[in-house]
């Protein structure tokens, strides 16, 4: 990436985009600025939260839960976020398979998201080990792109409940490594994405030393920025499923 600018992502062929994360929280940590500026240009943007966040504070699970819903519908109401779709799986044990796998389909074919944005699965980031949650809802998520667009996978979804299979073009992951595009945030959409992560008070005041949204998540996205050539950025892993594979190139010797 050194001495490249990244292109930006193509978002005006973007119509509708589902964002797929284990917590409550998990899209506020930079990636809600981007979602800030794709609602403002008319850009619909769906959330599916696969647990309530219950194990991640120190009150009884319950409470944890319904204060922490709380806070993300006002997180997604900083943004312009209306879909709001959050699943009971449990908190801090989340497993990668058949039954993750099919709720997060049954979210696809009912949204039809043109582009759909996933956690990470890798096991390290650049800043230390991966949450076991993220890592298998990202996992979980791959997988229901593409069961998502085959309908004998899950067929009741179709013959029952009266979905349809549905191919998302586009999968997004956090650009932590390796980003392949951006979004310029600068300016509107940075001050709203802030504001989004703000939002969660009760759970950021539950965590020792946890810096103040204001100060490190324009921090982050100026870091972005030098990347994308802009003010503020955020990056991404973007894959466009329709696009014919690679392959690789014959090379000779003399």
């Amino acid at each position: 990436m050194s001495g490249m600018t990244l292109p930006v992502l193509p978002e005006e062929s973007f119509r509708r985009v589902l964002c797929v994360v284990a917590h409550p929280d998990d899209m506020e940590y930079g990636t809600s600025s981007a979602v800030a500026r794709w609602t403002a240009r008319g850009i619909e943007v769906g959330y599916l939260l696969l647990t309530r966040g219950e194990a991640g504070m120190p009150n009884p699970p319950e409470e944890t839960a319904r204060l922490r819903v709380a806070e993300q519908q006002a997180a997604c109401a900083a943004v312009g976020v209306e879909h709001l779709t959050v699943l009971e799986h449990p908190d801090g044990v989340l497993v990668h398979g058949l039954d993750l796998r099919r709720d997060i389909c049954r979210e696809i074919r009912r949204f039809k998201p043109d582009v759909v944005f996933g956690s990470s699965f890798e096991v390290e980031t650049p800043y230390g080990f991966d949450q076991a949650d993220h890592r298998a809802a990202g996992l979980a998520t791959l997988d229901a792109i593409r069961d998502a667009g085959n309908r004998w996978v899950f067929p009741e979804q179709i013959d029952d409940e009266g979905l349809e299979p549905h191919s998302a073009r586009w999968y997004l992951t956090p650009g932590m490594t390796d980003p392949t595009h951006g979004v310029d945030i600068t300016g509107e959409p940075l001050r709203r994405g802030v504001a989004s992560l703000e939002a969660h008070a009760a759970y950021l005041a539950a965590l020792p030393d946890h810096p103040a949204p204001a100060d490190f998540i324009p921090q982050f996205a100026a870091m972005g920025g030098k990347a994308l050539g802009v003010e503020h950025a955020v990056l991404f892993r973007a894959h466009d499923l329709q696009a014919p594979p690679e392959l690789p190139t014959e090379t000779t010797e003399d």
